[in-house]
């Protein structure tokens, strides 16, 4: 990993051929989550002493940085250039230990909340 220039955080294959080893073997081939992670769920980093913020995996280290902000998850699969399938992956892991904490998007019904759906055709319609 390199560090984007933007925002300092470790980007995968910036700059360099494509890397040999698969994003998917991040999550050990592992797709499934215990949370409900859509594109549009919050996710934010829990302040925690500096011995539970360590992570052997610097990609699990970026995640945290950059939640240290609330983004969504879509946000920060776009900016650590990691497919959105790892991502959720990861941040459940995360989650899972205490290390963020994911802002529920669930509607209860089964149906999509008419209001989020309003919002979203508005925006579009402004760009």
């Amino acid at each position: 990993m390199t560090l984007a220039p933007a925002h300092g955080l470790p980007v995968r294959g910036a700059g360099r051929r494509p890397a040999r080893v698969r994003p998917y073997s991040l999550t050990g081939g592992r797709t499934s989550f215990s949370h409900t992670l859509m594109v549009e769920t919050f996710v934010a980093a829990f302040d925690a002493p500096a011995e539970r913020r360590e992570s052997p995996l610097p990609e699990l280290r970026a995640i945290v940085e950059l939640c240290r902000r609330m983004r969504t998850v879509a946000e920060v699969s776009a900016l650590l250039r990691l497919p959105l399938g790892v991502v959720r992956v990861l941040l459940s892991d995360l989650a899972d230990q205490g290390r963020i904490r994911v802002y529920g998007t669930e509607h209860g019904t089964g149906r999509p909340d008419h209001a989020l759906l309003e919002r979203v055709l508005s925006g579009l319609r402004h760009i």
